[in-house]
């Protein structure tokens, strides 16, 4: 009897398996569904009794295996056996007509099938099915080698648990997250306290990340499957690929199109610049394929991209909306910088509410005026700025404004100094000057700081126990967890990561003070130039100046800074609670691994194994240069994934290209 009963329970066990499997792809995949959520939810808890009762029953394609397991200690790597490549980037028609005549030199074509696909800006996956059941999947990575999200990826409803048939394989896409479920998941984040996300495709990065399953469960995660990895299938052309994929009921984007030429191609690029908006979820682009796997496979790769594929970028996105108001910040130097409040409109992954006016000049130039309505974008992506005004939709009702003579902050006369395009505030004991510097001070590139935002910085200020940096350093946890924001936890916290940045080199101090013209770059030159604090506050304009790179501006306002009566007392507390005063010294036996001695790099595109920062400190380390901008003098240009304008410059001037991997060999890692 028991036998039988596992055996009908078998049975069922399967039945609803595959009933589940079809309404997850009826609903998630062809928001087609043809029964109620109460229906589903039974069929599931069906399901999960059936494998309570007979854990014999439970196997990897169940979609019980959705909900999430045990957080994971870390996350283990996975080889991809076919690399996961970059793409090279176009941004103008005849970047993608040089890339055709490439393409058909090579071949000895005199035309050729291009096949186009959306280029949905989130986060690219591998997913691996042995006898059409889903075993393991990774991220990119450094696209030989990913993470192993697995179990993370298991969770998300569009990717099936076992395919429509038993085929063995690894298939790619993207994963994502539409607007409108970014914007209720941000929405409930503000509601509870918690951090929000900066766009749709952060979102989804951090939420593949998470190291617990449940927590990637509750996230509305969805995926885009657009090729294949290693794989011997009998199919002919793209087109042929992703008509597979989708008979094997896996996601894939339908808006597609095969080209005959470049110029089809160009016109597929158009038609969805100005229509990207129409769409649920967000692309940066669209993605240009050689049609025929043959090829594709005789044109190879280079080093870091598909000779067959190029992504065509598009400009950054422009929004309308309307300027209700122009505020005032003041900077951590005392400029006083107009910014316009908008309503609120979402633009490149993110809601904007503000938009930098610079200064006064260009307030001016551009005839802002409150009530305006307004073209805004994102400078590089990232910083909203207004384009224009629209003064055909004025009504009269608008207002101009007026920059202050009083600093808001302090009240003292602002100054407007020669030369100068920002007003400033020269009141040393401005607050608002001194939260900034706090926040300046402890951020990553400086003190690096855990924890010091600028709300706590502003508590901390208010609260009279921090009116200057030195003040930091004498806080303890007593002080700190009775303040609103901050727990006896997180007090504890603060103080060991204020314990914490007493050992930094002096270059990342003299950075976080904040000397006007000083950047990191300034600040690394004068600790290796000077290797002690004292050494450089005792130096002259003339010893300033002589050094390389260091011109009369920052030596000016350098000397300034130690001439400073204020900064005498500054120095002595830092120095009494134990800061480092002192830039490490390369020791005579570690000249040897100085194997980049006078090698000049530029970074462009994102790296996977290291931060921007954390590259160039290697660098630098090992002899080398690091620039922001392509020139004669460049002798490597260092590419990532998704590199902008600086990699046609460097193709331009000759410089050598190089990416992540050779990066690392020259580094002798």
């Amino acid at each position: 009897m028991n036998k039988k009963r596992k055996e009908e329970a078998a049975a069922r066990a399967t039945q609803l398996r595959r009933e589940i499997e079809e309404h997850n792809y009826r609903y998630h995949v062809l928001d087609d569904p043809v029964i109620s959520d109460s229906e589903f939810d039974a069929l599931m808890r069906e399901l999960v009794e059936l494998e309570r009762q007979y854990p014999e029953l439970q196997s990897e394609d169940s979609p019980t295996r959705r909900v999430g397991g045990a957080p994971l200690p870390g996350f283990a790597t996975l080889t991809h056996k076919l690399p996961m490549l970059g793409l090279d980037n176009a941004f103008q028609a005849e970047e993608l007509h040089d890339f055709d005549h490439r393409v058909r030199k090579l071949t000895g074509l005199s035309a050729v099938d291009y096949f186009c696909e959306l280029k949905v800006d989130g986060l690219a996956v591998s997913l691996q099915y042995e006898e059409g059941i889903f075993l393991r999947g990774s991220t990119r990575g450094d696209g030989f080698t990913g993470e192993d999200i697995t179990h993370n990826l298991r969770t998300i409803k569009q990717v099936p648990l076992r395919l429509y048939e038993p085929v063995t394989l690894e298939v790619r896409g993207e994963v994502y997250m539409n607007r409108a479920d970014f914007e209720a998941m941000n929405k409930l984040r503000r509601e509870n306290g918690e951090a929000l996300f900066a766009n749709p495709r952060n979102a989804a990065a951090g939420s593949l990340r998470q190291l617990d399953p449940r927590v990637t469960a509750s996230r509305p995660l969805r995926i885009f499957l657009y090729g294949l990895g290693e794989h011997n299938l009998p199919l002919y052309t793209h087109a042929d690929l992703l008509d597979f994929l989708e008979r094997l009921r896996l996601p894939v984007n339908n808006h597609r199109a095969l080209c005959r030429s470049i110029d089809e191609a160009w016109d597929f690029c158009r038609s969805w610049q100005d229509r990207r908006g129409e769409l649920p979820y967000e692309i940066d682009g669209i993605v240009i394929k050689v049609n025929e796997l043959a090829l594709q496979e005789r044109l190879g790769n280079t080093a870091r991209s598909p000779r067959w594929a190029i992504a065509f970028k598009y400009p950054p996105e422009e929004k309308r909306t309307r300027v209700i108001d122009i505020r005032v910040n003041v900077g951590r130097t005392g400029a006083i910088t107009p910014v316009a409040v908008l309503e609120p409109v979402f633009l490149s992954g993110s809601t904007v509410q503000r938009a930098s006016l610079h200064n006064e000049d260009i307030l001016a130039e551009k005839e802002i005026m409150i009530g305006d309505t307004v073209i805004i974008r994102k400078a590089g992506e990232i910083i909203p700025e207004v384009v224009r005004v629209l003064k055909e939709k004025r009504t009269g009702d608008e207002r101009e404004f007026q920059m202050p003579e009083r600093c808001p902050s302090c009240g003292a006369a602002v100054h407007r100094l020669p030369g100068e395009a920002a007003r400033r505030c020269l009141n040393p004991s401005c607050p608002a000057q001194l939260v900034e510097r706090i926040v300046h001070f402890a951020s990553r590139r400086a003190m690096d700081i855990e924890g010091l935002g600028p709300a706590v910085a502003e508590l901390l200020w208010r609260e009279g126990l921090a009116r200057n940096l030195a003040d930091l350093y004498y806080l303890n946890a007593a002080q700190l967890a009775p303040l609103e924001r901050l727990a006896e936890k997180s007090a504890s916290n603060l103080v060991a990561a204020i314990e914490k940045s007493k050992g930094n080199p002096l270059h990342r101090l003299l950075f976080g003070f904040g000397i006007r013209f000083v950047g990191e770059k300034a600040a690394r030159l004068l600790a290796e130039h000077f290797l002690t604090l004292d050494r450089l506050r005792r130096a002259g304009l003339e010893e300033l100046t002589a050094i390389s790179e260091i011109g009369p501006k920052i030596a000016g306002a350098v000397y300034e800074f130690f001439q400073a009566p204020e900064t005498a007392g500054l120095l002595e507390r830092l120095e009494r609670a134990g800061v480092n005063f002192s830039e490490p010294v390369v020791e005579e036996g570690a000249a040897a691994e100085r194997t980049l001695e006078g090698k000049a790099f530029v970074f462009s595109g994102a790296l996977e194994r290291f931060t921007r920062d954390e590259a160039a400190a290697l660098v630098r380390e090992r002899g080398g240069k690091v620039a922001s901008s392509v020139s004669r003098k460049t002798d490597y240009l260092v590419a990532g994934s998704e590199p902008g304008s600086k990699l046609t410059r460097a193709r331009e001037m000759g410089v050598e290209v190089i990416d992540e991997e050779s990066f690392v060999k020259l580094l002798q890692l």
